[in-house]
């Protein structure tokens, strides 16, 4: 077999696509791609906004133990919906450890992982991420359902989910910052 320019430049990206889609390399690949690509999330407009009214949301700690979002009325939560699986999850992860870091004091972090606990566990340990991670015990509230992750709310002292955002984002950016200390100045009825 005569191996022509064409043969050869099919079989480089026959090589190529099968990188991307069937190996680690390939999902490296798509994490860098994310990260490259992704912005500062936008608030929502006020007339957008919708109140979170069921808060009763059972949930299970990584860490063990039990957990009610119940927990977080009245105060600034970040809940964000991944798994390790996930490419643009993966690749949002360190931009909201830099987010955790600065304000783990003020804001409720939620990580719902849509994936073992063994494996939430090996990735955390893996990557030195310290971020509160949990697990769904039964459907998320009505306002909080999501088709696609990963998805993240910002959800301010009032239950209004001020902020949703679906993919990938940087989340340690001046926006997210300026919001997230508004919020906290707001005082809860």
């Amino acid at each position: 077999m005569k191996w022509t320019k064409s043969k050869l430049i099919n079989g480089a990206v026959l090589v190529f696509l099968m990188l991307y889609l069937f190996t680690p390399v390939g999902f490296y690949i798509k994490v860098q791609i994310n990260s490259l690509l992704s912005f500062s999330p936008s608030a929502l407009a006020s007339e957008e906004q919708e109140r979170l009214t069921d808060y009763q949301w059972p949930l299970k700690k990584q860490k063990g133990g039990g957990f009610n979002l119940e927990e977080n009325r009245g105060k600034v939560v970040l809940l964000n919906f991944w798994a390790t699986w996930c490419a643009p999850c993966v690749a949002e992860m360190p931009s909201f450890q830099k987010l955790y870091d600065r304000y783990s004091k003020k804001v409720e972090f939620v990580f719902l992982a849509s994936d073992t606990e063994q494996k939430v566990g090996a990735f955390l340990h893996k990557k030195n991420y310290t971020f509160p991670v949990y697990f769904a015990q039964t459907k998320a509230p009505d306002q909080l359902s999501h088709k696609s992750i990963p998805t993240t709310y910002i959800i301010d002292r009032k239950g209004n989910i001020v902020l949703k955002e679906v993919g990938t984002a940087n989340w340690n950016s001046d926006m997210v910052s300026n919001l997230l200390d508004e919020l906290l100045k707001e005082q809860y009825p």
